[in-house]
């Protein structure tokens, strides 16, 4: 199940310090000025041996006549609607404000769980002066520092104590691999799904247990058995489709938590975007397997070398990681459809594909031998074997005196010699150094 929580709260009170806190990384801008997080951003966090998605929201401001002032607050709408806990972040510094009481009445008025946060409580005077904020009528709070994490692990305990328990997956669908299409609106995914299944609607059959808004069936057409995952559909809400692109995403997020596989779908006659690159990032982060779809193929004029170009230029804007299946169809056409079902088997065996740690050293160890990892502050790096990891997606362990000094570069390097000997078309690697 995917458990997704949400920040929010006025501008300017830290809820993107808080973000780049729980994901453990400084995606989200910060900044002192009002209003700084335009664009939401997601992140998953890990803690306590559960996973959940986070979005960042943009500062709430009620009533603003100002274009994207109005844009950010349908948007945080959205995602109060969406998330299954909401983190409502205050700030100790200025205390209540007006604009925090009228959120507050708003939250309550949604029904929702809310966590309230009350952040910069970084002194004991702080700590005495934020007791005012149980003030707003919400049950869980808790004080915290985002800048300095103070407080952030006991937010979290409670965070993971919220989430539903893990419910062991359905062992008949153990090996059919899980699809889900992606993408932003328009782009035909939901003709792409019709195109896949065709009009023998003897061969799906609906899974009950599935989360809501996302459609499963099932495809068992041409000796093939396939759980697909559309994210298409939308509500009928004049918010939602003023902000389409914002919602696909959030869909998209939760559609990837239950997926093996995603079809990246793009517009051919839009190319890649910033936000087709955004999806496909995202694809990447939560280790599943990726094949991109060119879609509308058949609105392209071409020539001789027109799809070995577009893919080249597309290559060159995926990169670090292109090794990719990518295919032109025409969901519209159904050119190419049984090819995309072809690839969806390859790509599947590669994502659970095993490697012995005999063979794996074998090819490895020479490949070392050939180029060493280069001494660091003098110290000399030797790698001194490899193995595969008991993970869902492939994973390797290689062991050295000197873990800590291995460079990007040659880690990159150990990618490309696992992908050049074992295929690894369409999947993301994890290579983990450790000390031996």
């Amino acid at each position: 199940m995917s458990f997704t929580i949400a920040i929010v709260g006025r501008p300017n009170v830290g809820k993107s310090t808080l973000f780049n806190r729980l994901v453990g990384e400084k995606k989200a801008i910060v900044d002192n000025q009002s209003g700084v997080t335009r664009d939401r951003i997601y992140g998953e966090c890990d803690w306590g041996g559960r996973d959940f998605n986070v979005i960042d929201t943009g500062g709430f401001v009620p009533r603003s006549n100002d274009v994207f002032e109005k844009h950010i607050r349908e948007q945080v709408m959205i995602a109060i609607e969406e998330a299954s806990l909401l983190l409502f972040v205050v700030d100790a510094a200025t205390g209540i404000t007006a604009l925090d009481a009228e959120f507050a009445k708003i939250l309550r008025k949604h029904q929702k769980n809310v966590f309230l946060v009350v952040n910069k409580v970084d002194n004991i005077a702080r700590m005495h002066e934020a007791n005012e904020f149980y003030s707003l009528g919400i049950d869980n709070i808790f004080f915290i520092a985002a800048m300095t994490g103070s407080g952030s692990g006991e937010l979290l305990d409670a965070v993971v104590a919220r989430m539903p328990a893990e419910i062991e997956p359905d062992k008949s669908e153990e090996n059919i691999p899980k699809v889900c299409i992606i993408g932003q609106p328009n782009v035909g995914k939901s003709s792409l799904v019709n195109a896949m299944l065709g009009e023998e609607r003897n061969i799906v059959t609906d899974i009950a247990g599935t989360t809501r808004d996302s459609v499963h069936t099932r495809f068992t057409k041409f000796g093939k058995d396939i759980i697909l995952i559309d994210t298409a559909g939308m509500r009928g809400k004049a918010k939602v489709q003023e902000n389409l692109e914002f919602y696909s995403a959030i869909r998209a997020v939760k559609a990837l938590d239950e997926a093996d596989i995603a079809l990246v779908v793009l517009d051919a006659t839009k190319g890649i975007t910033h936000q087709d690159l955004n999806i496909y990032k995202m694809t990447i982060r939560k280790h599943r397997g990726i094949i991109v779809l060119v879609n509308k193929w058949d609105l392209i004029e071409k020539e001789t070398n027109t799809a070995r170009d577009f893919e080249t230029v597309l290559k060159a804007k995926l990169a670090p990681f292109n090794d990719v299946p990518i295919i032109f169809i025409s969901a519209l056409e159904k050119q190419r459809v049984f090819k995309v079902i072809e690839q969806i088997e390859l790509v599947y065996a590669n994502l659970k594909k095993k490697i012995t740690t005999s063979k794996l050293n074998d090819i490895l160890l020479k490949a070392i031998e050939q180029y060493s990892p280069p001494a660091v502050d003098g110290k000399l790096v030797k790698i001194k074997y490899v193995t595969q990891l008991p993970t869902p997606t492939p994973s390797f362990a290689f062991f050295t005196n000197h873990p800590k000094y291995i460079r990007d570069s040659y880690k990159n390097y150990l990618e490309n010699q696992l992908r050049k000997n074992f295929d690894f078309n369409g999947v993301p690697v994890n290579i983990f150094f450790r000390e031996k």
